[in-house]
């Protein structure tokens, strides 16, 4: 999809050299996806220890140990 946008020349500067991108496209590309999985993570981990439905270790083991 083609945008425009007007992106701050040294934020753009920064954004290659962090991601050794060689265009700025690529750059910016890299900058959403690694933005992206972030907050993605952050998303799960809100939920982290809030399903009582799973198995305890213990519960794991004992189960496979019947067979």
């Amino acid at each position: 999809m083609k945008t425009s946008v007007d992106i701050p020349e040294r934020e753009l500067e920064d954004a290659m050299r962090f991601t050794k991108a060689r265009t700025k496209r690529d750059a910016i590309v890299t900058a959403i996806v690694e933005f992206n999985a972030r907050r993605r993570v952050a998303e799960l981990a809100r939920f982290a220890g809030t399903c009582d439905q799973l198995l305890t270790v213990a519960q794991l083991q004992a189960h496979r140990q019947q067979g």
